[in-house]
């Protein structure tokens, strides 16, 4: 079942945090500033979806990952952390202070500096999940290529 579970959450995460970052930089060049305080509120609340599904990505990765060894488990491990913490440090906080401020329509240096960082942060997540989610697809050819070549090994079997 976390094999099926943690994709689809992966993949969620990745879409959701992909939509935040492409609303949020076409709003800025191309839209008005109620359009910019209207992504503002929607990101605060896609984080309805986007933390359960990080949620469950991560606790479903720790579990699945638990004894593996191999180089794209490591890799995987490795990034996570950051991911975490690149989420809860600046990309939650920020959120909350872009909403504040845009609601109330204060657009000013401190608003614009958030938000750079905050697109800086969003792209570096985008780019690991995006490895994560490569080498996830790695681990899980190679386990079907073990599975496909067992199946091929006992058919061979004489009765």
């Amino acid at each position: 079942m976390l094999k099926k579970i943690h994709p689809i959450a992966g993949i969620i995460g990745f879409l959701t945090i992909l939509t935040f970052w492409t609303a949020t930089a076409c709003s800025e060049l191309f839209g008005s500033l109620e359009s910019i305080a209207a992504v503002k509120a929607m990101i605060l609340n896609g984080m309805f979806i986007l933390i359960p599904s990080m949620v469950i990505v991560g606790a479903s990765g720790i579990s699945m990952g638990r004894h593996r060894k191999d180089a794209p488990a490591r890799a995987k491990k490795k990034r996570m952390p950051f991911i975490a913490a690149n989420g809860l440090v600046i990309l939650l906080p920020a959120a909350f202070f872009l909403e504040s401020r845009a609601s109330v329509g204060t657009f000013d240096t401190a608003f614009y500096l958030v938000q750079v960082f905050e697109l800086i942060a969003g792209a570096v997540n985008l780019s690991l999940m995006a490895l994560s989610i490569r080498d996830g697809l790695a681990m899980g050819r190679k386990r079907r290529a073990a599975m496909a070549g067992a199946k091929s090994r006992a058919s061979n079997i004489p009765s």
